[in-house]
């Protein structure tokens, strides 16, 4: 394959690729369509690949790549890739645009073969068989658009128009299969036999060699491994790949029996960890029942989680007292018409949260007041200490206030402000002081 053998395409092959575009122009989108055509390039069978445009009513045709049968590199002209856009092509040269693109110089470059090979039905398919090697090939049986490496392969491996013929055209493009195909004359016996169980379905090549070897059917297979490659990506079940790491078939296949799924025995599994079981026993790895024991171990599970968190709460809770009793002289009710009132359980953020339509109840204010990080005092009237007015934060170490708000996070108005910052403050940091002294 030459550059200097490259021709313009030929006026037959342009009505082939006028005819072929009728067909595909509502298939393609964008305004850049790719069709091909196979010629013979310094007695090599090539493929050459062209951008088809249309403006103004009229098509315009540029040879875009060339990829010989024989080549591990290709040919390229004023085109380029990116994973946005795709394949672009310049016009400039044709007068579609004012000026010529980065990619654009109008002169053949070399890339490797892997690339720029778009989606390009074939106009001339036919023209296979003007080379003798490829007569007995099966290439008129292939349906694919990938014909350049099926031509590769059979001459490495001519039993592939053997496959071919059998229309297993997934398993033909396989080199495992083509080897074994090549030595062992009963396999493609077997193939032809089960060909049906292939034809239908993408099955995977460790599938097809693994129920030939073990003699099973290819679908038991194949539900294993489609459950091993779903297992194996989601990251989700990392645990399990872990935990059945060595019998990972059996796992998969004890699954299968119960009717069971993977997410579902992540459940199980995580109830289990909780629940303290030895989960390297084979009856709690492997249940008779699954669906019994994956329901009695989620109960045991809830269980266990909610009289643990009924604990923790019951604990915090004294925490929270234990700290409101700390700095319980930082109250106020002397010479006003308003009240400081200390915060004494968790439950009273919640309930001054909703009275004032703010978030004092949620947002972590509880973990904050344990920690001693800042308490939160409600103003109240006197008269009326228990409906909800106005919610402070108080900082310890900064020994001010943070955040002073109304209901619906409204500022408090100048009355309260008054009380709050020139009469409980100074008094509450005057407290304070002796509370950390003593």
């Amino acid at each position: 394959m030459k550059i200097e053998k490259i021709k313009p395409i030929p006026k037959y092959i342009l009505k082939k690729i006028e005819k072929a575009d009728k067909l595909y122009r509502p298939v393609f989108r964008g305004n850049t369509r790719f069709y091909s055509y196979l010629s013979k390039n310094d007695g090599e069978l090539v493929r050459i690949y062209v951008a088809v445009k249309e403006y103004r009513k009229r098509l315009y045709y540029k040879q875009i790549a060339v990829h010989g049968v024989h080549s591990d590199t290709c040919f390229i002209k004023d085109v380029a890739f990116t994973p946005l856009s795709g394949y672009i092509v310049g016009w400039y040269k044709e007068g579609l645009s004012r000026y010529p693109k980065w990619y654009e110089d109008g002169e053949w470059g070399l890339q490797s073969d892997r690339y720029f090979a778009p989606f390009a039905p074939i106009v001339n398919r036919e023209y296979v068989s003007a080379f003798p090697e490829y007569r007995y090939s099966a290439v008129d049986k292939y349906p694919g658009m990938d014909l350049l490496k099926y031509l590769r392969l059979y001459e490495e491996f001519p039993q592939i128009e053997y496959l071919t013929k059998l229309g297993l055209h997934r398993l033909a493009f396989s080199k495992q299969i083509l080897r074994l195909c090549g030595k062992d004359k009963r396999f493609c016996k077997w193939l032809a036999r089960n060909r049906q169980d292939f034809a239908l379905s993408s099955v995977y090549v460790p599938a097809v060699l693994q129920a030939y070897k073990k003699n099973r059917p290819v679908y038991e297979l194949q539900s294993f491994y489609v459950a091993k490659m779903r297992l194996c990506k989601d990251e989700v079940l990392k645990p399990l790949r872990e935990l059945f790491r060595r019998d990972l078939e059996k796992f998969l296949l004890y699954l299968e029996k119960q009717r069971a799924n993977a997410h579902g025995y992540l459940d199980y599994f995580n109830a289990c960890n909780y629940l303290g079981l030895d989960m390297t026993a084979d009856k709690n790895r492997y249940p008779h029942d699954f669906k019994r024991w994956h329901d009695i171990r989620i109960d045991e599970y809830h269980t266990a989680k909610a009289l643990k968190d009924e604990e923790e709460r019951k604990a915090f809770c004294a925490e929270f007292a234990a700290v409101a009793e700390k700095y319980l002289g930082l109250e106020y009710d002397k010479k006003s018409v308003y009240v400081a009132v200390i915060a004494h359980q968790p439950s009273d953020l919640v309930r001054e949260g909703e009275a004032l339509h703010h978030c004092v109840g949620r947002m972590n204010y509880d973990r904050k007041f344990v920690r001693e990080e800042s308490l939160i005092f409600f103003i109240r009237l006197k008269e009326s200490p228990d409906i909800p007015l106005v919610t402070v934060e108080y900082s310890l170490s900064q020994k001010r206030v943070l955040q002073c708000y109304g209901k619906h996070d409204s500022k408090p108005s100048d009355d309260v402000l008054d009380f709050v910052n020139k009469k409980w403050l100074p008094y509450a940091n005057r407290k304070l002081k002796r509370i950390t002294a003593a």
